[in-house]
């Protein structure tokens, strides 16, 4: 089976073609929103491990 670099880039060039691209300002909204979502997770995370962090200190005993 030969391997044609010329036909494979034609062929990538074609499939880039049938890509339906993202506006400027879709992308710009999906960065705003992954900023968001990353910042109520780690919120959510950082609560989540001081309460079981003070569950855990009082259940030992430990001060």
């Amino acid at each position: 089976m030969a391997f044609s670099p010329f036909k494979f880039l034609q062929e990538v060039r074609s499939e880039t073609n049938k890509v339906t691209w993202p506006t400027r300002r879709e992308t710009t909204i999906t960065t705003i929103m992954v900023f968001v979502m990353v910042a109520l997770a780690s919120i959510f995370f950082f609560a989540s491990d001081q309460i079981i962090r003070y569950l855990v200190t009082f259940l030992l005993g430990v001060h």
